[in-house]
């Protein structure tokens, strides 16, 4: 895979030429992976998260395992705040594949799970954010992901 510009700041995320084609360090998992358009999306965003909105890696999931009506399901990025209580989840899609409404509808669906306050989907090219108000049933969409201590002030009751 050819490594696609984003928009999403660059903070230098590692690749190399495996046996097998390229790879892509994850230093949240601690390895290297296979560079899908994907993983390339959310290398890039990992990164934009913990540098440019100060989230701390610990408090980082990736790949994080729900169960979705008895289906096992992945999240691809959740933030947890400082109580260990999720706050945002991220869903990234590859640049080639369109974010839509059915992209926000997975999210939603993991957030039926998680209930966290915030949702970001992005094909790392387009971005979508917004607050979810649980009680209200409301969805306000956000010009931008506000950074970790604002993420973590509006999740708490």
């Amino acid at each position: 895979m050819e490594k696609q510009v984003l928009d999403l700041p660059d903070h230098g995320v590692k690749t190399k030429q495996g046996d097998h084609g390229r790879l892509v360090f994850d230093p949240f998992r601690r390895k290297w992976l296979d560079l899908t358009p994907e993983e390339w999306v959310r290398q890039h965003v990992l990164n934009y998260l913990v540098h440019d909105l100060q989230c701390p890696m610990a408090m980082v999931g990736v790949e994080v395992p729900l169960v979705l009506n008895g289906l096992s399901k992945r999240a691809d990025i959740v933030v947890y705040g400082n109580g260990g209580q999720p706050v945002l989840i991220v869903e990234c899609k590859s640049p080639s594949i369109k974010v839509d409404q059915r992209t926000f509808e997975q999210a939603a669906r993991y957030n039926k799970t998680l209930q966290v306050r915030y949702l970001m989907v992005t094909n790392g090219l387009k971005h979508y954010c917004c607050a979810v108000d649980h009680e209200r049933g409301s969805v306000d969409f956000l010009p931008r992901l506000p950074t970790y201590s604002t993420l973590t002030q509006a999740s708490t009751p």
